[in-house]
């Protein structure tokens, strides 16, 4: 497992990571979700020994980030920030020289290589220069890199920035097919993405740990779960008349959609189709709500901005 206690790192006055402590077991996919500057980029560097901690420690499988670094280092894949590769070498170049850092040689190696950019569907410019792919493909041989050891920890920071839907999709089924045996750390915007792919998220702002639970567990926080929101002609009446629900609570119209809250009293969804099955309202689109992580995300994160403020 990776388990790590106190982490903290600063810059001069600034705090980027703030005492930060959790336990990843292996078959877990865990989302890191946080606005810009939250520390999730930072704690990713100094779990692969990348950037020291200012003070705290972690341990990969049980070797120490600091005491043993370079026995944690050969455990993990590291997809870094904008994946940095050498843009003058072609992918294939590239690969040897990984495969090489990596400690393979000769067939061993060349199997690892293949692999790597079949399952990434690179073999097409295998032999092209890395300066002259596109942000997708560089995202990409950037993946290819980081799974050619097979290692059981993998650390990826924005694994789908840059991918256009196709190779997005790709990527994220490569992910769940590599998920069984491992740990793999996401980082990403999209929140869609730790609904899809992640076992366990945590929102992390201003370096802090503000909520570590299943993609689940967060939807269920939403004031969007277990709403009802429907799409039909006269808006403002359906509204007006939904409003009277004993089994709604707030009622909103937003983007052409009215969205009833529900009130903790009875069953609110059948009372919303009952109610536009006797009203006779021309309905295309009825939907009992799941809960919104975009909406878990601004509240958690919103309500530390107010309390540091405060």
């Amino acid at each position: 497992m990776i388990e790590a206690k106190k982490l903290t790192r600063r810059y001069g006055d600034f705090t980027a990571v703030d005492r930060l402590s959790f336990t990843v077991e292996s078959g877990t996919v865990l989302g890191f979700l946080g606005p810009n500057g939250a520390g999730k980029s930072t704690t990713m560097k100094m779990l692969t020994g990348f950037l020291p901690p200012s003070s705290g420690t972690a341990r990969i499988h049980g070797h120490d980030i600091i005491e043993n670094s370079l026995a944690a280092r050969r455990l993990v894949g590291y997809l870094p920030e904008g994946a940095p590769l050498y843009g003058e070498l072609p992918v294939k170049r590239f690969m040897d020289f990984i495969a090489g850092a990596r400690g393979f040689r000769g067939a061993e190696a060349e199997r690892r290589i293949d692999q790597a950019l079949e399952r990434l569907q690179l073999d097409e410019v295998r032999n092209q220069t890395i300066e002259t792919l596109s942000k997708g493909f560089k995202r990409r041989v950037g993946l290819a890199q980081a799974i050619i050891s097979d290692p059981p920890v993998l650390i990826l920071d924005e694994p789908t920035d840059g991918l256009d839907p196709n190779q997005k999709q790709q990527v994220r089924r490569l992910i769940r097919e590599m998920s069984e045996g491992k740990i793999i750390i996401i980082s990403t915007h999209i929140l869609e993405e730790v609904d899809a792919l992640c076992s366990r998220a945590m929102i992390i702002a201003r370096g802090r740990l503000l909520a570590d639970d299943t993609p689940a567990s967060l939807l269920a926080r939403s004031r969007y779960a277990r709403a009802v929101s429907l799409a039909c002609d006269d808006q403002q009446v359906a509204a007006s008349a939904l409003s009277e629900l004993v089994e709604a609570g707030e009622v909103e119209i937003r983007r052409g959609l009215i969205t009833a809250f529900p009130s903790g009293k009875g069953d609110l969804f059948q009372a919303v189709s009952t109610l536009a099955r006797e009203r006779g309202w021309r309905v295309s689109r009825l939907q009992l709500e799941a809960g919104r992580l975009d909406d878990v995300f601004r509240t958690i994160t919103g309500e530390s901005h107010s309390e540091k403020a405060a």
